[in-house]
């Protein structure tokens, strides 16, 4: 089981990653934003998976009606994933928000 902590320590890891503050949530930018806390335990990143991920793991990972015009957008639960998952979805959020350039 992933934890808010363990998305910290991933992203602190990461070259260039900033924390704060996004719609009063803790949130994580590379050149954009790369992830942040949607609400207790459920984290929004950046995939070019999510409607395989989804579609496979649909109690893991979700999205609502607002992240409907923004398809690269997921949901996931940390209490599904164990922590190699976090950090790979993370790495790839943190590609796809401009980080590692």
């Amino acid at each position: 089981m992933a934890t808010e902590e363990d998305v910290r320590v991933i992203c602190r890891g990461l070259s260039g990653v900033s924390e704060r503050p996004s719609w009063g949530q803790p949130a994580w930018f590379g050149k954009t934003l790369m992830a942040r806390i949607w609400e207790n335990g459920v984290l929004t990143v950046k995939t070019e998976e999510r409607e395989a991920l989804a579609g496979t793991h649909p109690g893991t990972y979700f999205w609502t009606p607002h992240h409907e015009r923004s398809p690269k957008l997921v949901l996931v639960r940390l209490e599904r994933i164990d922590v190699e998952e976090l950090d790979e979805l993370l790495q790839e959020s943190y590609r796809l928000a401009g980080g590692g350039g």
